[in-house]
């Protein structure tokens, strides 16, 4: 069974979009097969991945409130072993329209289980926002990972999230966990990144993943191109960075796997 994390933060401009694309990517190097689920209105992933949005028909639109079928869906990226679920502006009324919807908080976690076994991962891409498309991506996840802006205000942005992760186990996700939380627009020659990533690391301790995201114009570049870093420049940082971390992610998930063995 595939394993499904929802990358989530409540702040946008974090590099939460770069992380499900690039760390999608990233396994897919592993000789795995990862889908990539866009569940923010502003299709940013799906586009990154090479997708006009123009051309698309079925979206995450018409499997969350119109009930069709995720497989039904699902597009094949340039990439192999990735594939893409793809969003489009009509996502933006989800949020009222799943208001009135039976089990309205579970919908996504039900239509993932039709299709999770023909993957290894499922990566959701979540908006950056607290709301019923954001409770359903948690809800629908085995872990989330929190990417974190090296920035002065990161701690508090985390607490609130972590106060939200809290509730939902509580309500409807008993087994959700922490995945990690992985710095963002890491720059080692400001203090300010430095003293980010100590004050979360005494904090959270071994909840931070020891990969950091830097600062990189080639990854900042890749989007607009329609490309994962590894596709657009695989030389540059960037990509080192997040193959770096999805090397992290499957060495955590083995011992995981080892102590509940």
């Amino acid at each position: 069974m595939g394993k499904v994390i929802t990358i989530a933060n409540q702040k946008g401009g974090v590099g939460k979009t770069t992380t499900a694309i690039n760390l999608a990517a990233s396994l897919c190097t592993a000789d795995l097969r990862v889908l990539v689920i866009d569940c923010d209105a502003q299709a940013n992933c799906t586009s990154g991945l090479g997708l006009n949005r123009q051309d698309i028909r079925r979206s995450m639109y018409t499997v969350l409130i119109m009930g069709e079928s995720l497989d039904k869906a699902i597009i094949a990226t340039e990439m192999d072993n990735l594939w893409v679920a793809p969003s489009d502006k009509n996502l933006a009324g989800a949020i009222i329209e799943l208001i009135d919807m039976e089990r309205r908080e579970y919908v996504l976690r039900e239509r993932v289980a039709e299709i999770r076994d023909q993957y290894d991962y499922v990566i959701i891409d979540s908006p950056p926002a607290i709301n019923l498309l954001t409770i359903n991506a948690l809800v629908a996840a085995d872990s989330v990972l929190i990417p974190i802006q090296c920035e002065y205000f990161a701690l508090e942005g985390v607490s609130e999230l972590l106060d939200t992760l809290i509730r939902i186990r509580r309500g409807f996700n008993p087994d959700l966990r922490i995945e990690g939380l992985l710095l963002t627009m890491y720059d080692e020659r400001t203090n300010l990144s430095r003293q980010v990533q100590e004050d979360l690391t005494n904090f959270f301790r071994d909840q931070v993943l020891r990969t950091v995201i830097p600062r990189n114009v080639r990854l900042a570049e890749a989007p607009s191109f329609g490309k994962p870093i590894i596709l657009y420049d695989a030389r540059s940082r960037g990509a080192n960075s997040y193959l770096s971390l999805a090397k992290e992610i499957l060495e955590n998930e083995k011992k995981s796997a080892g102590q509940r063995t």
